[in-house]
């Protein structure tokens, strides 16, 4: 048995700048664009190795296994997801049914930043309210990318759209990690979020067209923005705070999706915006073709076969997302490992938890429930109805794999890192460094939440690694441990965007990979002021608008 080290160095700052080491090599070699993510990833993963052994006095062996259960954790389900959408984007590519919907999303709108709105925004919450993890950034990067955005606009747009609905992302499943680690019932911290995050609806498609326009191109269709964000932010409160948390993302993505192509029905803008690029500066764009449709208006037959694979997915998502799916195929379609030297062998001690607490390390392989996998049944179905042979669908995979390949072992390096910092306890050093900043800990834990997200890519495994630091915390500093709680998955939400692993999800859905430096650069700062944003709403429900907190 091992006890986390939580001040190995006898010295709180050294301890801190030591547990830093690895995720801050591995952001600074990806955002100096001259080394490749998937090498970064590897660099960073022997760093964290390195201080989690000789800093840390974790006992090499379980290092070693840690890295390799996060690796095997970062393909399934995260990598497995990626790999799946690809697979099926590049099948609607290639039998040209990708194209008619490009041109049935014109029909709609011609206008590039209405086009953002209704698929970066509206349809990528949908997505995260059905599966998460990854799916949102996948497909709707893959689309704009269709559509004839650049690779910089369609990764960057994608991740900054991708943040509102994410607390609340694959059917509520991060407020459920929150109420597990935390005791608190998960209906007070679902209707708590959605007390903070409404506000963030509101903004976030704003500041989309704003990152994507600049002002004036926002401002020119700020009518269709506010429909968007109303349309979502009212019933994102409502279905938290009067129905559950599970359905959060689905009830407000179609309500805003419905009232935004309604609303273009009788609205235009005066000015068409028709260029692909960012505003600001985008060598992305240069020398690349605009998308062009065949100018021919397509049959209702064949909308409906361009909707077909992206209805089917929904469909499945939706199954693959409930419990009682997941409950009813997990009772055989499941392979638990324990691994050995590993499992129970850890253990996590004051003040990050109240007693002693064992760490489990159990490789969950539930091959069919995978959110991958409904993915990949998804795509199979779809292309045999759009003409594909089985074995032209096995040959179509094999390119996917290709094309897929540096992306699959960046993404399984970054969560051995997430699983390697968890397990050592260099995670918590990092949350005990932000729990001691006293009357401003509503500020600094929110933060809390964004860090979590940018070292682990996911709500979820933020909210479970500090969900039970924030309430301790806030019970000590005598703040509602319901508010701090929530914070940290209201907080998580904006640093989705800036995590290496969701870089690497739109660099490959956009086929730019080897670019992840330049989208990092793009939404590194847009992701530190919505989180500091949060803080400050959340310092003033603390300590001004207590009203607001849930009790």
């Amino acid at each position: 048995m091992w006890d986390q080290v939580y001040d190995p160095l006898h010295n709180t700052v050294l301890s801190t700048i030591a547990a830093a080491l690895p995720v801050v090599t591995l952001l600074v070699l990806i955002a100096s664009n001259k080394v490749k993510a998937h090498i970064a990833a590897v660099i960073a993963l022997v760093v964290a190795n390195l201080v989690a052994i000789v800093i840390f006095t974790m006992p090499a062996g379980m290092s070693l296994r840690a890295t390799v259960l996060g690796a095997v954790t970062g393909f399934f389900p995260i990598g497995w997801i990626v790999l799946n959408v690809i697979f099926l984007y590049r099948l609607t590519v290639e039998k040209g049914v990708f194209e008619t919907l490009q041109t049935t999303i014109g029909g709609v709108t011609s206008d590039r930043r209405l086009q953002l709105l209704l698929i970066a925004f509206c349809f990528g919450a949908f997505f995260e309210g059905a599966s998460g993890f990854g799916t949102p950034v996948a497909v709707t990067g893959a689309i704009l990318i269709g559509l004839g955005f650049s690779p910089l606009a369609a990764s960057g747009l994608s991740l900054i759209a991708n943040t509102a609905p994410v607390a609340y992302g694959a059917l509520g499943t991060p407020i459920a990690g929150l109420a597990s680690v935390t005791g608190i019932d998960p209906f007070l911290l679902g209707a708590m979020v959605g007390r903070q995050l409404p506000f963030f609806s509101l903004i976030v498609p704003f500041w989309l067209i704003w990152a994507f326009a600049g002002w004036r191109g926002m401002m020119q269709i700020w009518p269709a923005i506010l429909v968007t964000g109303v349309s979502f932010a009212v019933p994102q409160f409502a279905i938290s705070n009067y129905i559950n948390p599970w359905i959060v993302d689905i009830g407000a993505s179609l309500i805003s999706m419905a009232c935004l192509i309604f609303f273009l029905k009788v609205w235009s803008p005066k000015e068409l915006w028709t260029s692909p690029a960012l505003r600001t500066k985008d060598d992305s764009a240069v020398g690349r073709p605009v998308a062009k449709t065949s100018g021919i208006k397509p049959t209702t037959a064949q909308v409906w076969m361009s909707l077909m694979p992206w209805i089917i997915v929904c469909v499945i998502l939706l199954i693959w997302g409930t419990d009682m799916f997941k409950l009813a195929v997990n009772k055989w379609a499941i392979w638990n490992y324990p691994v050995p030297e590993l499992h129970q062998m850890i253990q996590k001690v004051a003040p990050i938890v109240a007693t002693p607490t064992k760490e489990g390390a159990v490789f969950s392989f539930t091959w069919l429930s995978y959110t991958g996998s409904g993915m990949l049944i998804a795509a199979i179905i779809s292309g045999l109805l759009m003409g594909f042979s089985p074995a032209g669908l096995v040959v179509a995979y094999g390119r996917t794999i290709k094309v897929c390949a540096y992306s699959l072992v960046t993404i399984s390096a970054m969560l051995a890192i997430g699983t390697l910092t968890r397990l050592s306890g260099i995670d918590a050093t990092l949350g005990l460094a932000f729990a001691a900043t006293g009357v401003l800990y509503p500020f600094f834990g929110t933060l809390l939440g964004w860090l979590g997200v940018a070292l682990t890519g996911s709500d979820t495994a933020s909210n479970i690694l500090f969900g039970n630091l924030q309430k301790i915390t806030s019970e000590q500093l005598g703040i509602s441990p319901i508010l701090m709680s929530a914070a940290n998955s209201s907080g998580g939400v904006m640093g989705k965007m800036t995590d290496a692993q969701s870089i690497v999800v739109a660099s490959t859905a956009t086929n730019w990979f080897g670019h992840e430096g330049t989208i990092l650069r793009f939404v590194f700062w847009h992701s530190i002021v919505l989180a500091s944003l949060v803080g400050c709403l959340v310092m003033l429900q603390a300590y001004v608008f207590t009203g607001m907190i849930v009790h």
